[in-house]
């Protein structure tokens, strides 16, 4: 499932919404208006919130003052704590909170010179920021066996490639897991990412909002911080792993060191100017989540593992129906390219991405998002789906299927895989 290597810029317009909140807008109108649709299309963990963490932000409704810009001092030292347990030794001074880790990666993007690289494909939100902060970003093809990474050859000839055309690669952006692949890089991939990095004189933006929906618990995860501590910048947030999109949270992690410490600066700068500060009542959810009491640990460990039993499912269901797709190891995606059955598909009026994802909801009731707006190839038979939406549309249904030894037994949950086992079977003839 190789993609075509190519080093051309990407087409990161900004213009209109995001095209993944876009598409949930628009299946929740189509919803409301009685049609049956599945959704697989928003990158969204539809979970309840865990009680414990309602407790904490009720607690933490009286604090409405400002604060400082950075976070407080208590919250940022459980972040620190976070990290650490991670194999990041960290001081709260390294530590910067911010409302959801968007701000923070689009932060990043206008304080640090140079361009960008990004892996191809990559989360629908990098390459509009690079292009908000006036910069040019750069697809990288991933390699054969997982996503959020650049191919660390192709990442090579892209350096070579831009700097001839007058451009300054700087920044590489990596995600593990990866949204939209539901994969991680090894660790033998990590390191080969970083020598490039060490080689080139690069800022590596480790995104790992993912890191705690391994699917295995005892899989090797290796984050470049603990390879190129000096060099890396990690960002991570609640939304993901604790179901806590709406509630917006986010931190990152700045080097120990004089141009990390002036890159957390320069961030709190913009964080001064744009967002001020997290909301005091978030901040009390931080330092309860990020101090991972053994509720906590528990609530991620069994997320997990639901997590990683749905996507398997449809993993199974879209290789039955003749895709290729990468294994899923992280996170709630899937990742399928239908190259193989691109014949069959044609006679049917798909010939590339849009209409596939057009082809799967106004006929077959199947909401994607299809890999063009990850940056990927526009020809290419590629969609990303959220299995995180199968869960149910209910709080009782979602809470069975976190419950549940076997949530694929779950009536709620067999229905909407056999409805996207029936679409695909349909699909594809």
């Amino acid at each position: 499932m190789r993609q075509q290597h190519n080093v051309r810029e990407r087409d990161t317009a900004t213009r209109g919404i995001s095209p993944n909140l876009a598409l949930d807008q628009l299946v929740a109108r189509r919803q409301a208006a009685g049609e049956r649709i599945v959704h697989l299309g928003f990158g969204e963990s539809r979970l309840p919130v865990f009680p414990p963490l309602a407790e904490r932000l009720t607690a933490g409704a009286d604090r409405n003052a400002y604060g400082p810009v950075a976070g407080d001092h208590v919250v940022r030292a459980a972040v620190a704590g976070y990290f650490a347990r991670r194999r990041l030794p960290t001081d709260a001074a390294q530590v910067l909170l911010a409302p959801g880790s968007k701000p923070l990666l689009l932060a990043l993007q206008l304080v640090h010179p140079g361009d960008v690289l990004l892996p191809s494909p990559c989360w629908v939100t990098y390459g509009p920021q690079a292009k908000l902060a006036g910069k040019h970003a750069f697809g990288v093809p991933i390699p054969e066996e997982c996503g959020g990474v650049p191919d660390p050859a192709a990442l090579r000839d892209t350096i070579r490639v831009a700097r001839g055309l007058g451009h300054d690669p700087r920044i590489v952006v990596l995600t593990s897991p990866d949204n939209p692949t539901g994969t991680y890089a090894p660790p033998r991939l990590v390191r080969e990412i970083c020598a490039v990095a060490e080689e080139e004189d690069l800022l590596l933006v480790s995104d790992e909002i993912y890191r705690d929906i391994l699917h295995d618990p005892d899989a090797e995860f290796l984050s470049p911080a603990e390879v190129v501590p000096d060099r890396t910048i990690v960002v991570t947030g609640l939304s993901k792993s604790l179901a806590l999109g709406g509630w917006r949270i986010g931190a990152a992690r700045f080097p120990a060191t004089p141009a990390g410490e002036r890159l957390r600066d320069d961030v709190a700068s913009v964080a001064s100017e744009v967002w001020s500060t997290l909301a005091g009542p978030m901040q009390s959810v931080a330092e309860y989540a990020f101090s991972e009491p053994p509720e906590i640990l528990n609530r991620l460990r069994d997320d997990a593992r639901l997590h990683g039993t749905v996507a398997k499912a449809v993993y199974d269901i879209v290789v039955a129906a003749g895709a290729t797709c990468r294994p899923p190891t992280g996170g709630f995606y899937v990742y399928p390219d239908f190259e193989p059955l691109r014949t069959e598909l044609a006679a049917r009026g798909v010939t590339d991405g849009e209409s596939l994802q057009s082809r799967l909801i106004d006929h077959l009731g199947i909401a994607v998002l299809a890999g063009v707006h990850f940056g990927d190839d526009a020809k290419a038979l590629r969609f990303r789906a959220a299995t995180s939406m199968l869960y149910g549309r209910t709080r009782d249904e979602q809470r069975a299927a976190q419950r549940a030894s076997d949530p694929l037994s779950l009536p709620h949950v067999a229905d909407a895989l056999a409805g996207i086992e029936q679409g695909f079977t349909k699909l594809t003839g």
